[in-house]
């Protein structure tokens, strides 16, 4: 009795410390505050870069150069240059929960990406021999990369991707890279770089720059709002020219790689009353520009709590702060399809890179943008795993998000003390674990790509046995992200202007709505389709917008 009283003993010691080193707050579960569930405990990598296709499946994938997986080849498919047949790229099917290797060649290591407006995954860069090479992935069964070592003008390693109105896609900075170019390569202009010297005035320093993977999100005008370090602009990549210097964020934070915060642009809200949508950006934690180094030396220094919300086409824009719950840095920010942003993953102290970080933060917080200041986030449920460098998010078309990966180690490692995670987890939020009812799109017209201004009937069905109606209708467009070191590039949302919602002789509800006017509001692409019911979104239905492709309902 007294052994066993000793080890409860010490177990309980060990919990506790656990607990209080990981700095979260003390919550009960409650069901309202969402639910984690874990989806597979190992797909063989850990999930450094991820992308969703139009097919929904996920294709995730981490370096070729970190050494053996825990997924190899099968016999006589082993590819030239792969060391010792160990797979670095997967495809995954949530539904299912398959998993699928595919074929990397050259190395991919802190690259960036983006869904082309065909629905294919247009992956660049990376470092070694993938520094200057585009790699291809289309939406088909069995399909696998395909790769243009000599795609890219510049070595592009910590590259951050926005697609453009005309369907190209822009790639800005990389390490030692203060310039930006363009993919395809369809014209002699793309075939050039163009020089920004906005990216080397932001850095601090050759070997802490403070300002990789800068924050990319396309203005309603069509420019290109750029965020690195702690302050902004608005480029002309047409002309190549800065026409606007936006205030520096306040609080002395760097907010970009390796101090490493995120970004989203908030929901543009569709309205025939306003055409020109308020374009509002939110970034969220970092730390100090010297906490990387302070951690190389044993000092873990305290993340950043604050926030600040920054309308880009405003008259005179300006700032405005406030402070999340929980200090975070790492930290994906995920764009919901209600337009309100999960703020999940990442660290209280420390920075992002190889054993620099400490006390995971395990609790997700939501932030409901339409909120009243002082009252716009919460804390939700925490997961069981901590969630560190190199850990990614992604927004399922089910409306879950989708969370793998953590490898804050120079190759695999399951000893170190934060080792090296395989697992995918699947995140609910509140909007699935409540009691309200979901609404199930059965039908879009027109049955075909969606043409900008077009008017949408979208025939949805709300099943219940107590007569509750469709109430608080929304339709919103999400553009799918590459995600990866807490920022997910070309993530979009959509409010679309709904005209009204009337009920059939079957019960069902047809929704009227505008598809979006142009394409500096909505880049051709591939757009996930919800219709949402009191706060509660539908299953996506996959919509091509601009493209000249036909879609179906599945």
């Amino acid at each position: 009795m007294a052994c066993i009283s000793i080890t409860m003993h010490a177990l309980l010691l060990i919990l506790v410390a656990a607990l209080s080193s990981f700095s979260n707050l003390a919550l009960a579960i409650q069901p309202s505050l969402g639910k984690w569930k874990l989806l597979k405990k190992s797909i063989g990598i850990s999930a450094m870069h991820m992308a969703l296709l139009p097919n929904d499946r996920i294709v995730t994938f981490d370096r070729t150069n970190f050494g053996p997986s825990n997924i190899t080849f099968s016999k006589g498919k082993c590819p030239l240059n792969a060391d010792g047949c160990y797979v670095h790229s997967v495809e995954f099917d949530p539904a299912s929960r398959s998993i699928r290797p595919l074929t990397l060649l050259t190395d991919t290591w802190c690259s960036s990406g983006a869904l082309s407006s065909d629905g294919v995954l247009i992956q660049t860069g990376g470092n070694n021999n993938g520094e200057r090479v585009v790699r291809y992935f289309k939406t088909c069964a069995g399909c696998d990369w395909e790769e243009d070592r000599n795609g890219l003008v510049s070595p592009r390693w910590y590259a951050s991707n926005q697609v453009l109105p005309d369907g190209k896609i822009i790639i800005v900075g990389g390490r030692r890279q203060f310039s930006y170019e363009f993919i395809p390569k369809t014209t002699e202009s793309d075939h050039k770089q163009y020089e920004l010297s906005f990216l080397l005035e932001t850095r601090d320093s050759d070997a802490i720059p403070n300002n990789l993977y800068p924050f990319l999100h396309l203005s309603p005008d069509g420019n290109l709002f750029i965020f690195a370090k702690d302050r902004a602009i608005l480029l002309d990549y047409v002309n190549n020219k800065v026409v606007r210097k936006y205030p520096v964020m306040p609080g002395g934070v760097s907010r970009n790689y390796p101090s490493t915060g995120s970004s989203v642009l908030l929901p543009l809200t569709m309205s025939s009353k306003k055409p020109t949508p308020d374009a509002e950006v939110f970034v969220c934690g970092g730390t100090l520009s010297n906490s990387i180094e302070k951690a190389l030396a044993g000092e873990f220094i305290a993340a950043s709590q604050t926030c600040g919300r920054l309308v880009i086409n405003a008259a005179e824009p300006q700032w405005v702060m406030e402070e999340m719950p929980i200090a975070r840095l790492m930290g994906d920010m995920i764009l919901l399809p209600t337009g309100d942003v999960i703020i999940i993953n990442g660290a209280n102290e420390g920075a992002a890179g190889w054993g620099v970080a400490r006390a995971p933060v395990l609790n997700p917080v939501l932030y409901r943008y339409n909120g009243a200041k002082g009252n716009r986030f919460e804390v939700l449920n925490p997961t069981a795993t901590p969630r560190l460098y190199h850990s990614t998010a992604h927004l399922l078309s089910d409306g879950r998000v989708l969370v793998g990966g953590s490898n804050p180690n120079s190759n695999y490692n399951f000893t170190a003390l934060f080792p090296t995670e395989l697992s995918l987890e699947a995140f609910y939020p509140p909007y699935l674990t409540g009691t309200s009812l979901r609404p199930s799109i059965t039908r879009v017209d027109p049955g075909r790509e969606i043409s900008y201004k077009e008017k949408l009937s979208i025939l949805c069905r709300l099943k219940s046995k107590y007569g509750v109606q469709l109430d608080k209708v929304q339709v919103t467009m999400v553009s799918p992200s590459f995600t990866t070191h807490s920022f997910a590039m070309n993530q979009r949302v959509l409010v679309l202007e709904v005209e009204g919602t009337r009920r059939t002789s079957a019960g069902d509800y047809v929704v009227s709505a505008s598809a979006p006017a142009t394409a500096t509001l909505a880049p051709p692409g591939h757009y996930q389709l919800f219709v949402i019911n009191n706060g509660v979104p539908s299953r996506a239905t996959w919509v091509p917008h601009g493209t000249g492709h036909d879609y179906e309902v599945v």
